[in-house]
């Protein structure tokens, strides 16, 4: 039997990190006018709108009637500092920003949840490859270089901040959330490749943020839905989970969010999520570790965020050392919670005030001081750029990992004696695959769906019997190898080609 497995896993690389706090963006800003606006901008600023500041909500980008009302009392009532805006199209989502930021008295902070750049928000954008496929580059450079892109269509966007690197560690094969956005499970190539794409990001002034620490790479459930647990003690923390978040620290990154996420090792009160917790936000990520740039909740409007029906989250999140409270189930609520808390005396109004002077300070490193709309006039053609196509090609290339190839079937010869077929598990005959292999010989095109049934998998097999050169692209992790599957492996050559989870070839 001839079987070669093709699939995507990430590489170690050691680097050694350069302590540093202070963050790069931070220490290249002219300090002198940095200071002269952010006072100025302070000081013209009514109590509502300081504590607005902390708030960044969710926007949907559509520009309907009742969807602006909504995001115009944000403006309006809450004066909310920023926005992180959902799944749309660039065009729709440059309009609705220029329409709030038109609002908006102060420049908002705008903000990309874009782990893999723009595409896994905006429709019609380059499609990059996911974090665990980049893993396996080598050559960090080409991720810097990835992340200059990304950084380019933010600017293009009207974009001050994303959401990425994802600096989790997936050690857990069964991660019901991380998968594929991790860089690996490795701990050092983690850091690697995160920091080069913070590298990129940064290099052209658009803040990145690492998350979710302290790792949320070890859970089988799912933050979004339940509060996860990992009971790991604080050794292994150092080793793994934390490793990549610290080289980030001292390397001088800016942006820093904290995951909800049940750390007993961290914070022994039972069922507090480490987002809400004084001891690691404060004392762990800012003492011990030094960070000083904006540290971000993740949202508050997930599960994992739930405290006691007396604890207001966006209050707790204040009080565990936040500085940006992120999209809150109910802002306008929390908006009034947070100001009660300072008016009894619950929150600290200094360091309410040196969090406001925080976020301004990255609101002029991020130019918002000489804030301009977005073009939106060939906006499609600027973001879609030959440079961009030419980048994601380049990045899947470099990415593919040939991990056997026995009797060195690849590259295939005789093309002429045998009959090639191509079976497609989890994706329809004539996909993209399907397509390429086309271009170099005629190839008989198969596919086993998701909801195929027994008789209609069995009848694919069967007619697969007449052919020599089986190329088996496997789409989905939820469709098993079969032992119709092994048993034609056995007597013909196999090649399986991966597009999904690495670990899934366990199987094969």
């Amino acid at each position: 039997m001839k079987k070669i497995y093709i699939f995507l896993f990430s590489c170690v690389t050691v680097l050694s990190a350069v302590a540093q706090t202070t963050p790069n963006l931070y220490r290249a800003a002219d300090k002198a006018k940095m200071n002269h606006w952010v006072d100025s901008v302070f000081d013209s600023m009514s109590y509502d709108e300081r504590i607005g500041q902390l708030f960044m909500v969710i926007a949907n980008p559509k520009s309907d009637t009742r969807n602006m009302q909504r995001l115009m009392r944000y403006v309006n009532e809450i004066k909310i500092g920023g926005i992180l805006f959902h799944k749309g199209d660039p065009v729709t989502q440059a309009e609705v920003t220029n329409r709030l930021q038109k609002a908006s008295r102060i420049p908002m902070l705008v903000s990309l949840d874009g782990e893999w750049g723009l595409s896994m928000r905006l429709s019609g954008t380059t499609r990059f490859p996911k974090n665990m496929m980049l893993g396996a580059i080598e050559n960090d450079k080409l991720i810097t270089e990835y992340g200059k892109e990304v950084a380019r269509q933010c600017k293009e966007m009207g974009i001050h901040i994303n959401f990425a690197p994802d600096m989790d560690v997936n050690s857990n094969t069964d991660n019901p959330v991380i998968g594929l956005r991790s860089f690996g499970e490795n701990p050092q190539a983690v850091a690697d490749k995160g920091l080069a794409y913070a590298r990129g990001l940064e290099g052209q002034g658009i803040l990145s943020v690492a998350k979710h620490f302290p790792g949320h790479g070890d859970t089988d459930e799912d933050s979004h839905y339940t509060l996860p647990a990992v009971h790991h003690d604080r050794a292994r923390l150092d080793s793994v989970e934390l490793l990549p978040f610290r080289r980030y620290i001292y390397d001088g990154y800016a942006g820093m969010m904290t995951g909800h996420l049940y750390v007993p090792a961290l914070d022994k009160a039972r069922n507090k999520p480490v987002s809400m917790s004084h001891a690691v936000v404060t004392g762990l990520l800012q003492k011990e570790l030094g960070f000083e740039g904006l540290c971000f909740t993740d949202a508050l409007a997930m599960k994992g965020a739930t405290t006691r029906k007396s604890d207001n989250p966006s209050v707790k999140a204040l009080l565990a050392g936040n500085d940006i409270l992120l999209a809150p189930a109910a802002p306008i609520n929390d908006f009034a919670a947070v100001k009660e808390a300072l008016e009894e005396g619950i929150l600290d109004t200094e360091e309410i005030e040196a969090k406001v002077i925080k976020i301004l300070q990255y609101k002029y490193i991020a130019g918002l001081n000489d804030y301009r709309p977005v073009d939106t006039k060939g906006l499609s053609g600027r973001l879609n750029s030959p440079h961009a196509a030419w980048l994601a090609a380049k990045l899947n290339a470099e990415a593919i990992t040939l991990l056997k190839n026995e009797g060195d079937i690849i590259p295939l010869k005789q093309l002429d004696k045998k009959k090639i077929a191509a079976l497609s598990i989890g994706d329809g005959v004539g996909n993209a695959f399907q397509e390429m292999l086309g271009r170099y010989d005629s190839v008989s095109c198969f596919s086993i769906s998701r909801n195929a049934t027994a008789a209609q998998v069995q009848s694919v097999y069967k007619k697969l019997e007449k052919y020599d050169v089986i190329i088996c692209g496997v789409h989905t992790v939820r469709i098993p190898e079969s032992l119709a599957l092994r048993q034609l492996a056995a007597r013909k050559e196999v090649i399986y080609a991966f597009f999904t989870l690495p670990y899934f070839c366990k199987e094969y």
